[in-house]
Protein backbone atom coordinates (compact mmCIF):
# COMPACT_ATOMS: atom_id res chain seq x y z
CA UNK A 1 0.00 0.00 0.00
CA UNK A 2 1.43 3.37 -1.03
CA UNK A 3 1.02 5.90 1.79
CA UNK A 4 1.15 9.68 1.79
CA UNK A 5 1.95 11.66 4.93
CA UNK A 6 1.00 15.34 5.13
CA UNK A 7 4.04 17.47 6.06
CA UNK A 8 4.01 18.74 9.65
CA UNK A 9 4.33 22.34 8.53
CA UNK A 10 0.81 22.16 7.08
CA UNK A 11 -0.53 22.01 10.64
CA UNK A 12 1.27 25.03 12.09
CA UNK A 13 -0.67 27.90 13.68
CA UNK A 14 -4.14 26.46 13.24
CA UNK A 15 -6.81 28.46 15.12
CA UNK A 16 -7.71 27.02 18.52
CA UNK A 17 -5.55 23.95 17.95
CA UNK A 18 -2.49 23.61 20.16
CA UNK A 19 -2.72 19.92 21.01
CA UNK A 20 0.37 17.75 20.90
CA UNK A 21 0.17 15.14 18.14
CA UNK A 22 0.32 11.49 19.17
CA UNK A 23 0.69 8.51 16.90
CA UNK A 24 0.07 4.77 16.90
CA UNK A 25 0.69 2.26 14.12
CA UNK A 26 -2.18 -0.03 13.14
CA UNK A 27 -1.70 -2.56 10.37
CA UNK A 28 1.26 -0.72 8.91
CA UNK A 29 -0.55 2.63 8.87
CA UNK A 30 0.26 5.49 11.24
CA UNK A 31 -2.79 7.04 12.92
CA UNK A 32 -2.76 10.40 14.62
CA UNK A 33 -4.81 11.18 17.70
CA UNK A 34 -5.30 13.78 20.40
CA UNK A 35 -5.25 12.52 23.99
CA UNK A 36 -6.09 15.18 26.57
CA UNK A 37 -7.32 15.28 30.16
CA UNK A 38 -6.61 13.00 33.13
CA UNK A 39 -4.86 9.85 31.93
CA UNK A 40 -6.63 7.71 34.52
CA UNK A 41 -10.15 8.87 33.68
CA UNK A 42 -12.52 6.83 31.55
CA UNK A 43 -12.11 7.93 27.92
CA UNK A 44 -14.50 9.89 25.75
CA UNK A 45 -13.80 8.79 22.17
CA UNK A 46 -14.64 11.45 19.57
CA UNK A 47 -14.95 10.06 16.04
CA UNK A 48 -15.16 12.47 13.13
CA UNK A 49 -16.47 11.83 9.65
CA UNK A 50 -16.08 12.93 6.02
CA UNK A 51 -14.17 15.08 5.03
CA UNK A 52 -13.17 16.51 8.41
CA UNK A 53 -10.54 15.55 10.98
CA UNK A 54 -10.06 15.82 14.76
CA UNK A 55 -9.81 19.62 14.42
CA UNK A 56 -13.61 19.41 14.28
CA UNK A 57 -13.60 18.75 18.04
CA UNK A 58 -11.53 21.76 19.16
CA UNK A 59 -14.62 23.39 20.78
CA UNK A 60 -15.63 20.22 22.61
CA UNK A 61 -12.29 19.00 23.96
CA UNK A 62 -11.75 21.84 26.50
CA UNK A 63 -15.28 21.50 27.90
CA UNK A 64 -14.94 17.74 28.35
CA UNK A 65 -11.47 17.88 29.90
CA UNK A 66 -12.64 20.65 32.26
CA UNK A 67 -15.37 18.24 33.38
CA UNK A 68 -12.66 15.74 34.34
CA UNK A 69 -12.78 13.47 31.31
CA UNK A 70 -9.97 11.98 29.27
CA UNK A 71 -10.65 12.84 25.62
CA UNK A 72 -9.30 10.76 22.73
CA UNK A 73 -9.88 12.13 19.22
CA UNK A 74 -8.25 10.15 16.40
CA UNK A 75 -7.95 11.07 12.74
CA UNK A 76 -9.41 8.37 10.52
CA UNK A 77 -6.94 6.88 8.07
CA UNK A 78 -6.86 9.18 5.05
CA UNK A 79 -7.66 12.30 7.07
CA UNK A 80 -5.94 14.84 9.29
CA UNK A 81 -2.42 13.89 10.34
CA UNK A 82 -3.03 10.17 9.82
CA UNK A 83 -1.43 8.38 6.88
CA UNK A 84 -3.30 8.57 3.59
CA UNK A 85 -3.31 5.57 1.25
CA UNK A 86 -2.76 6.95 -2.22
CA UNK A 87 -5.14 4.60 -4.09
CA UNK A 88 -8.89 4.90 -3.72
CA UNK A 89 -9.14 1.10 -3.88
CA UNK A 90 -7.26 0.88 -0.58
CA UNK A 91 -10.22 2.44 1.23
CA UNK A 92 -13.04 0.06 2.14
CA UNK A 93 -15.69 0.24 4.84
CA UNK A 94 -14.41 -2.97 6.46
CA UNK A 95 -10.83 -1.78 6.43
CA UNK A 96 -11.82 1.40 8.27
CA UNK A 97 -13.65 -0.63 10.91
CA UNK A 98 -10.58 -2.85 11.27
CA UNK A 99 -8.21 0.11 11.55
CA UNK A 100 -10.32 1.65 14.30
CA UNK A 101 -10.71 -1.67 16.11
CA UNK A 102 -6.91 -1.96 16.10
CA UNK A 103 -6.71 1.60 17.44
CA UNK A 104 -9.02 0.70 20.35
CA UNK A 105 -6.88 -2.31 21.12
CA UNK A 106 -3.59 -0.42 20.84
CA UNK A 107 -4.74 2.18 23.37
CA UNK A 108 -6.72 -0.46 25.31
CA UNK A 109 -9.70 1.88 25.64
CA UNK A 110 -12.25 0.61 28.15
CA UNK A 111 -15.34 2.02 29.87
CA UNK A 112 -15.50 4.29 26.83
CA UNK A 113 -18.10 6.92 26.01
CA UNK A 114 -18.38 7.12 22.22
CA UNK A 115 -19.39 10.36 20.54
CA UNK A 116 -19.81 9.83 16.81
CA UNK A 117 -20.96 11.93 13.87
CA UNK A 118 -21.22 11.27 10.13
CA UNK A 119 -18.78 8.44 9.18
CA UNK A 120 -17.70 8.43 12.82
CA UNK A 121 -21.04 6.73 13.44
CA UNK A 122 -20.91 4.38 10.47
CA UNK A 123 -17.60 3.13 11.85
CA UNK A 124 -18.21 3.73 15.55
CA UNK A 125 -21.53 1.91 15.75
CA UNK A 126 -19.91 -1.09 14.13
CA UNK A 127 -17.26 -0.95 16.87
CA UNK A 128 -19.93 -0.81 19.56
CA UNK A 129 -21.67 -3.82 18.04
CA UNK A 130 -18.49 -5.87 17.57
CA UNK A 131 -16.50 -4.77 20.66
CA UNK A 132 -19.33 -4.05 23.08
CA UNK A 133 -17.29 -4.69 26.22
CA UNK A 134 -15.17 -1.59 25.55
CA UNK A 135 -18.14 0.83 25.58
CA UNK A 136 -20.07 2.20 28.54
CA UNK A 137 -22.40 4.52 26.60
CA UNK A 138 -22.92 6.19 23.22
CA UNK A 139 -23.89 9.64 21.96
CA UNK A 140 -24.79 9.58 18.26
CA UNK A 141 -25.08 12.85 16.33
CA UNK A 142 -26.11 13.29 12.68
CA UNK A 143 -25.21 9.74 11.76
CA UNK A 144 -26.62 6.25 11.37
CA UNK A 145 -25.84 2.69 10.37
CA UNK A 146 -27.21 2.15 6.84
CA UNK A 147 -27.68 -1.30 5.38
CA UNK A 148 -28.97 -0.31 1.94
CA UNK A 149 -32.45 -1.48 2.89
CA UNK A 150 -33.70 1.98 3.86
CA UNK A 151 -34.49 5.07 1.81
CA UNK A 152 -31.50 7.34 1.36
CA UNK A 153 -32.07 11.09 1.31
CA UNK A 154 -31.90 13.04 -1.92
CA UNK A 155 -29.44 15.35 -0.16
CA UNK A 156 -27.02 12.46 0.30
CA UNK A 157 -27.21 11.45 -3.36
CA UNK A 158 -26.60 15.07 -4.36
CA UNK A 159 -23.51 15.15 -2.13
CA UNK A 160 -22.31 11.81 -3.50
CA UNK A 161 -22.66 13.02 -7.08
CA UNK A 162 -20.83 16.26 -6.31
CA UNK A 163 -17.99 14.45 -4.55
CA UNK A 164 -17.33 12.24 -7.57
CA UNK A 165 -17.60 14.92 -10.24
CA UNK A 166 -15.99 18.09 -8.87
CA UNK A 167 -12.51 18.48 -10.43
CA UNK A 168 -10.89 19.91 -7.29
CA UNK A 169 -12.49 18.80 -4.03
CA UNK A 170 -12.80 21.94 -1.86
CA UNK A 171 -12.57 20.31 1.57
CA UNK A 172 -12.80 23.46 3.70
CA UNK A 173 -15.66 24.89 1.68
CA UNK A 174 -17.54 21.58 1.93
CA UNK A 175 -17.39 21.78 5.71
CA UNK A 176 -18.33 25.46 5.60
CA UNK A 177 -21.36 24.80 3.39
CA UNK A 178 -22.60 22.12 5.81
CA UNK A 179 -22.58 24.54 8.76
CA UNK A 180 -25.36 27.00 9.63
CA UNK A 181 -23.46 29.61 11.62
CA UNK A 182 -20.54 30.18 9.24
CA UNK A 183 -16.79 29.60 9.44
CA UNK A 184 -13.95 32.09 9.39
CA UNK A 185 -11.38 31.88 6.56
CA UNK A 186 -8.68 30.54 8.90
CA UNK A 187 -10.97 27.71 10.04
CA UNK A 188 -11.80 26.85 6.43
CA UNK A 189 -8.06 26.76 5.74
CA UNK A 190 -7.53 24.43 8.71
CA UNK A 191 -9.86 21.88 7.12
CA UNK A 192 -7.86 22.16 3.91
CA UNK A 193 -4.54 21.75 5.77
CA UNK A 194 -4.31 17.92 5.66
CA UNK A 195 -4.64 17.93 1.86
CA UNK A 196 -1.80 19.85 0.14
CA UNK A 197 -3.05 18.69 -3.27
CA UNK A 198 -5.57 16.34 -4.86
CA UNK A 199 -3.30 13.30 -4.47
CA UNK A 200 -3.97 13.39 -0.70
CA UNK A 201 -7.76 13.23 -1.14
CA UNK A 202 -8.25 9.61 -2.20
CA UNK A 203 -10.04 8.82 1.08
CA UNK A 204 -12.17 11.95 0.94
CA UNK A 205 -13.17 11.04 -2.62
CA UNK A 206 -13.86 7.40 -1.83
CA UNK A 207 -15.85 7.69 1.39
CA UNK A 208 -19.13 8.87 -0.21
CA UNK A 209 -19.12 5.80 -2.47
CA UNK A 210 -18.75 3.44 0.51
CA UNK A 211 -22.06 4.33 2.20
CA UNK A 212 -24.41 1.35 1.70
CA UNK A 213 -27.27 2.55 -0.50
CA UNK A 214 -28.32 -0.82 -1.94
CA UNK A 215 -29.25 -4.10 -0.21
CA UNK A 216 -26.41 -5.88 -2.03
CA UNK A 217 -23.72 -3.39 -0.96
CA UNK A 218 -20.49 -5.12 0.20
CA UNK A 219 -21.00 -3.75 3.72
CA UNK A 220 -24.72 -4.49 3.97
CA UNK A 221 -24.50 -7.90 5.68
CA UNK A 222 -21.95 -6.73 8.23
CA UNK A 223 -24.11 -3.72 9.07
CA UNK A 224 -27.20 -5.89 9.41
CA UNK A 225 -25.28 -8.08 11.85
CA UNK A 226 -24.24 -4.95 13.74
CA UNK A 227 -27.86 -3.88 13.99
CA UNK A 228 -28.75 -7.25 15.50
CA UNK A 229 -26.10 -6.65 18.16
CA UNK A 230 -27.24 -3.06 18.73
CA UNK A 231 -30.78 -4.30 19.24
CA UNK A 232 -29.40 -5.98 22.38
CA UNK A 233 -27.31 -2.97 23.49
CA UNK A 234 -28.89 -1.86 26.77
CA UNK A 235 -26.20 0.56 27.94
CA UNK A 236 -27.13 4.26 27.80
CA UNK A 237 -27.56 5.53 24.24
CA UNK A 238 -28.37 9.16 23.46
CA UNK A 239 -29.08 10.90 20.16
CA UNK A 240 -28.09 14.55 19.74
CA UNK A 241 -29.06 15.52 16.20
CA UNK A 242 -29.20 19.03 14.80
CA UNK A 243 -32.30 20.68 13.40
CA UNK A 244 -30.84 21.72 10.02
CA UNK A 245 -29.10 18.75 8.43
CA UNK A 246 -30.91 17.52 5.30
CA UNK A 247 -28.52 14.56 4.91
CA UNK A 248 -29.31 12.80 8.20
CA UNK A 249 -32.75 14.24 9.01
CA UNK A 250 -34.84 11.52 10.64
CA UNK A 251 -31.94 9.08 11.06
CA UNK A 252 -32.20 9.39 14.83
CA UNK A 253 -35.60 7.65 14.83
CA UNK A 254 -34.43 4.07 14.15
CA UNK A 255 -31.61 4.53 16.66
CA UNK A 256 -34.09 5.60 19.31
CA UNK A 257 -36.60 2.90 18.39
CA UNK A 258 -34.35 -0.12 17.92
CA UNK A 259 -31.61 0.26 20.53
CA UNK A 260 -32.76 -0.66 24.07
CA UNK A 261 -30.34 1.74 25.73
CA UNK A 262 -32.04 4.64 23.96
CA UNK A 263 -35.36 4.02 25.69
CA UNK A 264 -36.37 6.73 28.17
CA UNK A 265 -33.33 8.89 27.37
CA UNK A 266 -33.76 12.66 27.10
CA UNK A 267 -32.75 12.84 23.43
CA UNK A 268 -31.52 16.23 22.28
CA UNK A 269 -32.10 18.45 19.26
CA UNK A 270 -29.41 21.07 18.68
CA UNK A 271 -31.00 24.28 17.42
CA UNK A 272 -29.39 26.18 14.55
CA UNK A 273 -27.08 23.29 13.83
CA UNK A 274 -26.05 22.03 10.41
CA UNK A 275 -24.45 18.73 9.49
CA UNK A 276 -21.26 19.65 11.33
CA UNK A 277 -22.95 20.56 14.59
CA UNK A 278 -19.58 20.38 16.37
CA UNK A 279 -18.78 23.64 14.56
CA UNK A 280 -22.17 25.25 14.99
CA UNK A 281 -22.67 24.34 18.67
CA UNK A 282 -19.55 22.58 19.92
CA UNK A 283 -19.57 23.89 23.47
CA UNK A 284 -23.28 23.16 23.86
CA UNK A 285 -22.80 19.68 22.46
CA UNK A 286 -19.92 18.98 24.85
CA UNK A 287 -22.12 20.00 27.77
CA UNK A 288 -24.75 17.55 26.54
CA UNK A 289 -22.15 14.77 26.51
CA UNK A 290 -20.77 15.69 29.94
CA UNK A 291 -24.26 15.83 31.42
CA UNK A 292 -25.17 12.48 29.90
CA UNK A 293 -22.08 10.86 31.39
CA UNK A 294 -22.83 12.36 34.80
CA UNK A 295 -26.42 11.07 34.74
CA UNK A 296 -25.57 7.54 33.63
CA UNK A 297 -22.50 6.63 35.67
Amino acid sequence: MDLLRTPDECFRDLPGWAYAPRYVEVGGVRMHYVDEGPAGAAPVLLLHGEPSWSFLYRKMIPVLTAAGHRVVAPDLVGFGRSDKPARREDYTYQRHVDWMAAFLAALDLRDTTLFCQDWGGLIGLRLVAEHTARFARVVAANTGLPTGDEKVSDAFFAWQSFSQSVPVMPIGKIVQTACVRGLSPDVVAAYDAPFPDESYKAGARQFPTLVPTRPDDPAADANRAAWRALERFDRPFLTAFSDSDPVTKGAEKPLQRRIPGAASQAHVTIARGGHFLQEDAGEELAQVVAGFIARTR
